[in-house]
């Protein structure tokens, strides 16, 4: 939009007690001045409001894009952050109630980790269809894998080796497995945690009884706790080889 200075009353380019024509008369002629003058001074444009070019539909997009991420970012503002894990650690949510400190509250949840290892190996129970394979007996091979990846929740373990000499012996089910550390609880009631690094662990597997059938002796396993530093879910994903590993 455009703008041409002229008088309301004449309708004519004003040029009376203008300081820019009385310059223009002092360089030039009066005809050159008055021409210059009305070119360059009084039909020059005037822009009201500067101009834009039209928007691309690309551009348009973009612009909708980012109006709905800033959007999206001041409600995620209102949103509660999750708890940190110095905050997990300061409120207590890692510690376990000393009401739920008791061995015996802990047994059927290790009933249901024999049943749930006895699953995984293949292990007869007496109670399997008629076209379930049963077998009596476990190889490294076959069984070494499927440990590997277990999860260790309910699990009686027992500290056969280890750098320090006050773990030997420690024996307790599992509460908890994490990454670096399994937490077990004693017959006596006491929570311990025994780190994986430089400790191995043993374990058995009781074979299910059968009518009639003599029940041959426990598997017994022993597991280095090296291997296990991965959380239970990580353990469950990942794909194990058997490899020669040096006297632990």
């Amino acid at each position: 939009m455009t703008s041409t200075l002229r008088n309301p009353r004449t309708s004519t380019p004003s040029t009376t007690n203008h300081f820019a024509h009385t310059l223009l008369e002092r360089a030039h002629s009066p005809e050159t001045a008055e021409r210059i003058f009305a070119e360059r001074a009084v039909q020059r444009p005037l822009l009201l409001r500067p101009s834009s070019p039209q928007l691309s539909q690309r551009a348009l997009r973009r612009k909708a894009y980012a109006q709905r991420k800033e959007i999206a970012k001041k409600r995620d503002k209102l949103k509660p952050r999750p708890l940190s894990a110095a905050q997990k650690r300061k409120l207590g949510l890692f510690e376990i109630p000393e009401w739920q400190r008791k061995y015996a509250i802990y047994e059927p949840l290790h009933n249901l980790w024999l049943g749930y290892m006895r699953e995984i190996l293949g292990l007869s129970d007496g109670n399997e269809d008629a076209g379930a394979v049963k077998r009596m007996n476990v190889s490294a091979v076959g069984a070494g894998s499927m440990i590997a990846t277990a999860d260790m929740h309910g699990a009686i373990l027992e500290v056969v080796r280890s750098r320090c000499v006050s773990r030997l012996g420690v024996n307790g089910i599992v509460v908890r497995d994490s990454k670096f550390v399994f937490e077990v609880i004693t017959k006596g009631d006491a929570i311990k945690t025994i780190p994986k690094e430089h400790t191995t662990f043993r374990f058995e597997i009781p074979f299910p009884s059968q009518e009639g059938v003599e029940t041959p002796k426990p598997l017994i396993f022993e597991i280095i706790g090296k291997q296990f530093q991965n959380r239970a879910p990580d353990r469950a994903k990942k794909n194990y080889k058997m490899h020669y590993q040096p006297d632990y």
